[in-house]
């Protein structure tokens, strides 16, 4: 999402201040040292890593095996062919009467020499078998029997009831793909947006790589595969994001909005109640690792390593780079109202506090009519200066009721957080519930203690920041122009009838309407995951190709007929798919080049093509939000409680960020930013474009021409307004009354 911006221009070799960053120590060293916090991180797993390590096994089966042996041995069997009595002889003879004992402690140990080397058997075997992606690459819909014989072996060693982290040790590591193929995949993205004069010169400058450094920068990397957990993403996390001196707000945080159609409840302190009482349950079950690992095709798992950081969790500032803190738990919330701070306790003696006392506590400070102290109103705003908004997120609650949710990027991407989001939706408004006069339901505890407001000293010299801190911070939301539409025509469903990707679908949609919208095509970037691989995060796809192109010019061309631009269409969506299927195994383009320019500025190499092609921009950035658990929304029942998902700020000053999310079969809602400052977008002309672009692109189906001659007709019913257009877009934002950093 909206780490496109972050990646854009990103300059490790400098700080702030223009001078030499803390990149002098050799390679080796940093390879060294991401090694360290590899395995830091797992020892600070330890009791997890217990817990999970020994699955698809459990505690439980070395007893039985344990029992086994005893029996066998008191049927005077061997199972063990003398290795016990071996065991037993290097025992300490402790006489006579502790015989048996030893006998028992051979028995234990040989168990538990058993135990351990069949645990670690089924761990080789699932790393092996999760390393295959060959159903990665068949074609939509059909399944080989390789890939059939794969999922049954999968399904024998995965065993049953997995926790979170149960697959964690049994993921392949993320392999560091060919540097010829990644070279050539480049120029392949890039063609389609240069002029021959560029792409000659940018071609001659690739050439010059693979000769010249290539392979030097090559050989740290596989060795950083093979000694830290992966080979990119602490790189990526620490230089993208806490090496990253702009603002947080816009340029890197992300947010997710509320239920699209419906407020639950516009009680405001009541919303706030049962929205963290969610969030805490969900904390719980987090803890106690009762969320499910995530599957696809039900059977393969994603890396859940980012699930870590979703609480307790914030960005400690730096000069030359920031620093994660995560504290182990935490038994309070912070919440912001009208420029005051207060401490709110969200456990008792008892444990965690019902939703109605959360509520109680929340009004109280509505109720508070003590002011705030000079300078104290706007002290928030100094989060907005370069690293702050620094909480894993903070939880937004306006004065009617509605929810929405900012969320800091470099601890984890938006699927973890969106799956959060839903789980705190659902559990708040259906399983929670409000009481008929709209307040949490249950009874309030007046022997709660007040909440306890937070107190500053606040030296005469930072209320300049302060001031410079709120000025930067209006300027720039101010500059964003944020247009949020459902588009209601189609959605999943008819896709899926055309037998084709719906993301596909969407990003050549895209392409068509980006085109009209600027009359050229540009760099695109759509993120996906790499969680098929121990701590993955993101890989770029560049959508722009020239199958995409092809595509667009034949739909603007009025000599083409229909059947000719769907089957240009269709190749555009297999090249798409294609390219998808490489970024999601380990094969993408971007995050490798990242990695080769990171070891060549360790290395002190300049590279004139890897600073090209950090130097690109990305006018186009592009994501979908994934809906992970449909279970928890009953859309046919109650088709008005969909989230309306989220988005992000444009990672270009004359690009647009766009992001879309499907909800149940029929809808599809899209956000658009783009900045006001620039003279070449819109985003509601390009929302505009992109419902134009859907329609079209739907005619080239036979179902789709009656929806888009359905929806004509709809638009001249309705006084010359285009169909499907909604009031609920926003240009800016308004700020909350009350929020809460967790």
């Amino acid at each position: 999402m909206a780490e496109a911006h972050q990646a854009v221009g990103f300059r490790p070799s400098l700080t702030s201040d223009g001078g030499a960053a803390e990149l002098s120590a050799p390679v080796l060293q940093e390879i060294y040292v991401s090694g360290l916090r590899s395995w830091k991180r797992h020892l600070s797993r330890f009791w997890n890593d217990f817990l999970t390590g020994v699955f698809p096994a459990s505690p439980l089966s070395w007893l039985f095996l344990f029992s086994a042996i005893q029996l066998a041995s008191f049927l005077q069997l061997d199972p063990s062919l003398g290795l016990m009595e071996k065991i037993k002889e290097l025992l300490p003879d402790w006489g006579g009467q502790h015989h048996r004992l030893r006998g028992v402690l051979a028995a234990a140990l040989f168990a538990s020499c058993l135990w351990g080397a069949l645990i670690l058997t089924l761990h080789i075997a699932l790393r092996l078998l999760l390393s295959y992606h060959g159903w990665l690459l068949e074609p939509h819909g059909a399944m080989s029997s390789p890939t059939k014989t794969w999922l049954a072996l999968v399904r024998i060693f995965s065993g049953r009831h997995p926790m979170l982290f149960s697959y964690q040790r049994s993921l392949p590591r993320q392999p560091v793909p060919s540097v010829q193929d990644t070279v050539r995949k480049y120029l392949e993205s890039v063609r389609p947006v240069l002029s021959d004069e560029d792409f000659d010169w940018t071609a001659g400058l690739a050439q010059e790589f693979l000769k010249l450094q290539a392979s030097l920068l090559q050989w740290y990397l596989r060795l950083k595969s093979w000694w830290a957990s992966n080979y990119v993403s602490d790189w990526w996390e620490e230089f993208v994001y806490l090496r990253s001196r702009n603002s947080l707000m816009v340029n890197s945080n992300y947010y997710m909005m509320d239920f699209l159609y419906v407020t639950p409840t516009p009680v405001q302190a009541a919303r706030a109640g049962n929205a963290v009482h969610a969030l805490l349950l969900y904390r719980h079950r987090l803890n106690r690792q009762e969320i499910l690992p995530t599957l696809l095709m039900g059977m393969r798992p994603l890396c859940s390593a980012q699930y870590e950081k979703i609480f307790n969790t914030t960005r400690i500032p730096g000069i030359q780079k920031d620093h994660i803190r995560h504290l182990r738990d935490s038994r309070h919330v912070a919440v912001f109202h009208r420029g005051r701070f207060f401490r709110v306790g969200t456990h008792s003696q008892s444990g965690l506090l019902s939703p109605r006392a959360l509520e109680q506590q929340f009004q109280r400070i509505l109720d508070d009519p003590s002011p705030a102290c000079p300078h104290e109103e706007h002290l928030a705003a100094l989060t907005a200066a370069p690293s702050w908004f620094d909480k894993s997120f903070s939880l937004m609650v306006f004065s009617n009721g509605k929810l929405g949710l900012s969320v800091e990027h470099s601890w984890a991407d938006c699927p973890i957080s969106g799956h959060m989001w839903e789980f705190t939706l659902a559990t708040e408004c259906f399983h929670l519930g409000y009481s008929a006069d709209g307040h949490c339901k249950g009874h309030p505890d007046p022997s709660l203690p007040h909440p306890q407001r937070l107190h500053w000293d606040l030296p005469d010299k930072i209320h300049l920041s302060i001031s410079l801190a709120l000025r930067g911070a209006k300027t720039l939301s101010g500059n964003i122009d944020c247009h949020v539409f459902p588009f209601s025509h189609f959605g999943k469903s008819f896709i899926k009838r055309c037998h084709l990707s719906s993301d596909s679908f969407i990003q050549m949609a895209l392409q068509l309407a980006h085109f009209r919208d600027r009359g050229q095509f540009c760099l695109t970037y759509e993120s996906t995951m790499t969680r098929l691989f121990l701590e993955g995060r993101t890989e770029t796809v560049r959508s722009c190709t020239r199958e995409a192109c092809n595509f667009v010019r034949a739909m603007e061309d009025r000599e083409k007929t229909d059947p000719q631009c769907l089957a240009l269409f269709r190749v555009a969506v297999d090249k798409h798919q294609a390219l998808l299927k490489a970024a999601m195994s380990g094969q993408g383009v971007d995050r490798h080049l990242f990695a080769l320019y990171i070891v060549s500025q360790f290395l002190h190499l300049q590279s004139p093509f890897l600073d090209q092609v950090h130097s690109e921009q990305w006018q186009l950035a592009t994501s979908q939000i994934p809906v992970q658990q449909v279970h928890l929304f009953d859309v046919h029942n109650y088709p008005d409680y969909v989230s309306s998902g989220g988005g992000f700020g444009p990672a270009d000053d004359h690009g647009y960020g766009v992001s879309y999310i499907f909800m149940g079969d029929d809808t599809i809602t899209f956000h658009i930013s783009s900045k006001k400052s620039s003279t070449k977008t819109d985003s509601h002309r390009l929302g505009q474009h992109i419902e134009d672009a859907l329609l079209d692109v739907a005619s080239l189906f036979q179902e789709g021409q009656r929806l888009k001659r359905g929806c004509r007709r709809l638009g001249e019913d309705d006084s010359g307004h285009r169909c499907g257009s909604l009031p609920c877009h926003t240009r800016g934002s308004r700020a909350p009354t009350t929020s809460a950093n967790f």
